[in-house]
């Protein structure tokens, strides 16, 4: 990409999106380009192919998808598998239709195998069944990842697919009902503290595993591997540590600075008992995340807090 090349951010206004543009702008592009849902639905065929013929983008990082945690894909199965499918067909096509010099797709740590060997290479990819609870994001997710595949075999687009850790930081979702753990148990914790509730109850056992990463890094990854030539089509993009979940959240208690006590409701799922990627591929290019855990705690933690005192 040059300073001057057409960028288009689909989910410009979401966690990741927003993350992308800053970095961007950071680096000095200024053309970038992009709607939100009111103005431009992703699920819409039409609408799309519409948008790609009257802005001609020259890259396109497709981050758009409806997200969401446990609680979220056991709830809406359909809508989770439907409104994926339906917005990654739309923008992929409409890439390969419109010339786009470049896209990248972002996909998820979640489409590997529930059982898959630590740390997980990208070769693990359907090589073993999936973690039922986001089978639905999951299954999703590799067909977009394969999508891009065929148009590159059949057509030679170039277009690419990231698989990131679980991402977080400033700007996330903190609905209780479908956010992510970080978000979720960070609303949780602060509903306790403002309430003076003596105990706090969280789902699982806390023993389940877990790689993070600040959404900054993941965004200046994107951009680097959207800069680069690249022999890979799918590439894992890590943190190379992992927490358990009954650790993340006493950093977490800490960090609020709240007395209650955590109790684990082990008649909630727990979800993949573990998830490190190897990241190894991404490294060996030069580029390796920089934010630690207690740092991006921070910066979230703090984002948040201001967010609510509005």
């Amino acid at each position: 990409m040059n300073k001057n090349s057409k960028i288009l951010i689909c989910g410009r206004f979401g966690l990741v999106g927003r993350a992308i543009e800053r970095q961007l702008l950071r680096f000095g592009y200024k053309n970038i380009i992009g709607e939100n849902h009111k103005d431009l639905d992703l699920a819409n065929q039409l609408s799309v192919e519409t948008f790609f013929e009257k802005n001609s983008p020259e890259y396109v990082f497709m981050c758009a998808a409806k997200v969401g945690g446990i609680y979220a894909n056991n709830k809406y199965p359909a809508n989770f598998i439907y409104d994926n499918l339906a917005i990654q067909n739309n923008v992929i096509h409409s890439s390969y239709k419109y010339n786009v010099k470049k896209l990248l797709f972002m996909g998820s740590c979640c489409i590997y195998p529930k059982f898959a060997e630590i740390p997980i290479k990208e070769e693990s990819l359907l090589s073993g069944s999936l973690e039922p609870t986001n089978q639905w994001y999951a299954i999703a997710k590799i067909a977009g990842l394969k999508l891009c595949q065929a148009y590159k075999k059949q057509y030679g687009s170039n277009f690419f697919s990231v698989m990131p850790v679980n991402q977080y930081g400033e700007f996330d979702n903190f609905n209780p009902d479908n956010s992510h753990v970080i978000p979720g148990l960070i609303y949780k914790f602060f509903q306790a503290k403002f309430n003076n509730s003596s105990e706090i109850k969280c789902w699982g056992t806390g023993n389940a595993k877990r790689e993070f990463m600040h959404v900054d890094d993941l965004s200046e990854a994107c951009i680097f591997l959207m800069n680069n030539n690249l022999e890979d089509d799918l590439i894992n993009i890590g943190f190379g540590k992992e927490y358990s979940i009954r650790h993340l959240s006493e950093i977490i208690k800490e960090k609020i600075k709240m007395e209650s006590d955590i109790l684990w409701d082990i008649s909630k799922p727990d979800g993949t008992p573990e998830r490190l990627l190897d990241s190894s591929k991404i490294q060996s290019l030069g580029w390796r995340a920089k934010i630690s855990l207690e740092e991006g705690l921070t910066r979230t933690i703090n984002w948040y807090y201001n967010s609510i005192q509005k």
